[in-house]
């Protein structure tokens, strides 16, 4: 059964702590940008473009250059903290969550909609094909194209 993911959980709180720390350790400190990217990261359910993240801040009305949001993302993604997508006109980012759990995503061709699902048996199909490839699947995207409800013809 394929189900579309919904809001923030407990799993997106837990990262935020270990993003932190792992910056921490890797020698970077807290910034005030790379902890409002962070926070407004682990608060969402799907990936943000950094215009989406600027935006997001602003509401929050927290001043954070466009610049600033480039670095920590970049930083981020080098870590291994944030997974970078393609799934659009421009790159979405989420976060990796230390447990591996995560989704994928359907992109509407004509809106540019980004919607998440998670579905077991795609998970299960990819397991099965990594061992019948005889390789060790560390990490996949899944990305599907189309046209939402809203678009269809």
């Amino acid at each position: 059964m394929i189900g579309i993911v919904g809001t923030r959980s407990r799993r997106h709180g837990e990262w935020a702590e270990h993003a932190t720390a792992e910056l921490r350790r890797a020698g970077h400190r807290s910034g005030g940008a790379r902890a409002a990217v962070i926070d407004l990261m682990a608060a969402q359910a799907c990936c943000l473009t950094a215009q989406e993240v600027f935006d997001g801040l602003r509401a929050e009305g927290r001043v954070v250059g466009i610049a600033s949001i480039y670095r920590a993302l970049d930083l981020l993604a080098r870590l291994g903290l944030v997974r970078r997508l393609d799934v659009g006109s421009a790159s979405g980012y989420e976060p990796a969550l230390p447990s591996g759990h995560h989704h994928h995503h359907v992109v509407c061709d004509r809106c540019g909609k980004v919607s998440s699902f998670e579905d077991p048996a795609l998970e299960d199909a990819i397991d099965r094909l990594s061992r019948r490839l005889a390789h060790t699947v560390a990490e996949h995207d899944v990305v599907l194209r189309g046209a939402c409800p809203d678009c269809r013809p």
